[in-house]
């Protein structure tokens, strides 16, 4: 869908819902591109495989978490590195089975006839005649047997994919209707997804060990605002809370000289707080989580029920040192920062600070 048939039909659309399937409005999806895929298993059932291991071992001991994959998992595995065999303009250049989810990196090399979501269809069927046959479910008994998952959405077209098919899906089908891309831009993000997807067993074994940590939680208030949450609250009560504010005036010199000033007072037990905005904000932010030391970092992303915190967050999430306070809504699409938003922030951060 182009952006004058979306705006066109964005009238008659109802209220937006957060959707982890919409696909991006007015883009090429038959172009030379790369693309980070997710595809959830129906009803989140864990069909694919087995999580094993510690989320506290190193990444190279033995017990570190890792995915032990069934016989479905295996083909499902399977269908996705086979997708160049059928698809000679696509190559796979990752994957991760989770138990009940795929991801997976994909390139395409050259201008494709027919768009992505013909590919991700595809590989569907394959992955739905495995389930068929492994589970013993007839092959027509979902009416059209190696079409995908019978919905309209997986076209991939820069359609909206919240409205389901046509047809009444029943039995038979082992993935959710439509799925989740990210579309390779900025420099260093495809080194960023290659690190999630090897992360990913880790990640999960880190939520299930420290489930509270990692669940959004709205209508926090401090002071006068209120934020969603994801991260320990506690930190919130922390008797000695320090907000970094550093200009952008600073040279290389001068923010050298912040951070080692900062985390000395973090050493000597203050949060710091930070929208991260400046230059030097975010040198402060960065040398405090490789220190591993508490932090509260205010968003103007807002959250949605499904929101995680990001890779590179997890495992201060999980140690308890790290909140994510978001004081705005969800948008589907990042909006600018603008001054004032800055200047709201940073009065966000004064007022958790000085407040009791």
């Amino acid at each position: 869908m182009d952006w004058e048939a979306f705006e066109k039909h964005k009238a008659f659309a109802g209220e937006k819902k957060a959707s982890m399937h919409r696909r991006r409005v007015g883009h090429d999806y038959q172009s030379r591109r790369a693309y980070l895929i997710t595809i959830v298993v129906e009803g989140r059932r864990p069909l694919l495989g087995r999580l094993v291991g510690n989320a506290d071992a190193p990444y190279n001991d033995e017990n570190a978490p890792r995915v032990e994959l069934t016989e479905l998992g295996e083909e499902v595995r399977r269908c996705w590195m086979a997708i160049g065999e059928h698809h000679p303009e696509v190559t796979v250049w990752a994957t991760m089975v989770m138990p009940d989810h795929l991801h997976g990196i994909l390139f395409v090399e050259r201008r494709m006839e027919q768009p992505l979501g013909m590919v991700i269809k595809g590989f569907k069927a394959g992955c739905n005649k495995a389930y068929r046959r492994l589970f013993s479910l007839p092959q027509q008994c979902c009416g059209i047997a190696d079409k995908g998952d019978g919905g309209i959405a997986d076209k991939g077209d820069g359609g909206s994919a919240g409205k389901s098919g046509s047809k009444k899906r029943s039995g038979g089908y082992l993935w959710e209707q439509n799925y989740n891309d990210h579309i390779l831009e900025g420099p260093g993000e495809l080194d960023r997804w290659f690190d999630y997807l090897r992360n990913n067993p880790r990640r999960l074994a880190m939520k299930r060990a420290y489930p509270d940590f990692f669940r959004v939680k709205f209508g926090i208030t401090v002071g006068s605002q209120t934020y969603a949450a994801i991260g320990n609250r506690f930190l919130l009560e922390h008797p000695q809370r320090k907000q970094v504010a550093c200009t952008r005036s600073l040279t290389e010199e001068g923010i050298a000289k912040e951070v080692m000033a900062y985390l000395l007072e973090a050493r000597r037990g203050a949060v710091l707080v930070s929208p991260a905005i400046s230059d030097g904000e975010r040198a402060v932010m960065r040398a405090a989580l490789d220190a591993r030391l508490p932090l509260i970092f205010l968003t103007p992303w807002g959250f949605n029920e499904f929101s995680k915190p990001g890779h590179e967050y997890y495992e201060a999430c999980a140690e308890g040192r790290f909140l994510i306070l978001a004081p705005w809504p969800h948008e589907n699409r990042r909006i600018p920062l603008t001054r004032q938003m800055c200047l709201q922030l940073n009065a966000m951060a004064k007022e958790i600070c000085e407040g009791g």
